[in-house]
């Protein structure tokens, strides 16, 4: 895979992102909010129990645009940060990254975590998984050689962003990955190790074309990778479009305690060649409404983040407006919102 992120300007990007959150960090601080969704102070409105958000880009790559819409619009206050201006999170420069800050402080908007990109490529070693795309997702082409400097970078943003999360993978989904699974174990380990010390958590997302795509899957990789610098970014959608039925039975092999994030997206059945489609919030086969209330129940905290992927809308904006209806509706109807 061809390299675009030299290092010597990798390492240059990681000195002025230092100096950039140094002198930012305490003027970036918040106080904190009395509602995860109202953009005031109102003392009387009731603290809901998630930081509910949307992925930026599924609504524009223009990041202004976006945090518009997020704030403005849906009422959010919080966002998650995958890539803006047609480049990837971990490929900001300096300025690019000052100017995102700026915007977050425009719209007065927290991050729940950086969206990067780590550990989705291929193992090496391996069979060539036929999940490697011909062409970039999310504008990342990171080789596995380039993985460590994706992290430091990650975890750099994360530290400028005010975030204590850093969403990873764990490599191109493999026919049989049991020959390669313990070193797998090792390097989500490791990088949460490397992330702890800087008191950020990995959130690894069960994604449909990675080796953990359920909550079965899921469910093995953390109990074998007891760190608490690792944790779950439970995505039921995922799950779903892997043939689980990820509420209740995926969520019920989870521990609770170690579910750091949430992605929401629907998905509905079809047949052909591919057996699932993406769907707008509350219109697909995922118990939203039940995996809501659970949540709730179980004490988790974090955020829950739309990701849209769904393009029914006609343009990204419009999908994600319609499918946040749907999900503000399921959230309001499990009484966390």
């Amino acid at each position: 895979m061809p390299s675009r992120f030299p290092r010597r300007a990798f390492l240059a990007g990681i000195a002025a992102l230092g100096g950039a959150y140094a002198a930012s960090a305490f003027s970036g601080e918040r106080e904190n909010r009395i509602s995860a969704m109202s953009p005031n102070k109102d003392t009387d409105r009731p603290k809901f129990p998630f930081r509910v958000a949307v992925i930026n880009d599924e609504i524009s790559e223009d990041f202004d645009r976006a945090c518009h819409v997020a704030a403005r619009e849906f009422g959010m206050e919080w966002i998650e940060l995958r890539g803006m201006w047609n480049k990837n999170i971990v490929s900001l420069d300096s300025k690019e990254a000052a100017e995102a800050k700026r915007i977050l402080d425009k719209y007065q908007l927290q991050v729940t975590d950086i969206a990067s990109p780590l550990f989705k490529t291929d193992w090496p070693g391996a069979p060539k998984s036929k999940f490697s795309p011909a062409k970039p997702e999310f504008n990342a082409d990171f080789s596995f050689a380039q993985q460590d400097e994706v992290l430091e970078r990650a975890l750099e943003l994360a530290k400028q962003f005010g975030t204590d999360r850093v969403r990873c993978f764990d490599f191109w989904r493999l026919k049989d990955q049991a020959p390669y699974r313990a070193a797998m174990n090792d390097k989500l380990r490791e990088g949460a190790m490397k992330a702890g010390k800087k008191n950020i958590t990995l959130v690894l997302e069960n994604e449909l074309s990675c080796n953990t795509a359920t909550g079965a899957e899921a469910a093995k990789v953390l109990s074998s990778v007891k760190s608490r610098w690792l944790m779950l970014n439970w995505d039921p959608g995922n799950a779903a479009a892997r043939g689980e039925k990820p509420y209740p039975d995926g969520y019920e092999l989870l521990p609770k305690d170690r579910i750091g994030h949430c992605h929401c997206k629907d998905v509905v059945r079809k047949s052909g060649d591919e057996p699932y489609d993406w769907a707008k919030m509350g219109s697909g086969i995922v118990d939203w409404l039940g995996q809501f209330k659970a949540l709730k129940r179980d004490g988790y905290r974090y955020a829950v983040s739309l990701e849209t992927h769904w393009d029914g809308g006609g343009t990204p904006e419009e999908s994600t407006r319609q499918s946040w209806a749907g999900m503000k509706h399921l959230l309001q109807e499990a009484g966390a919102l």
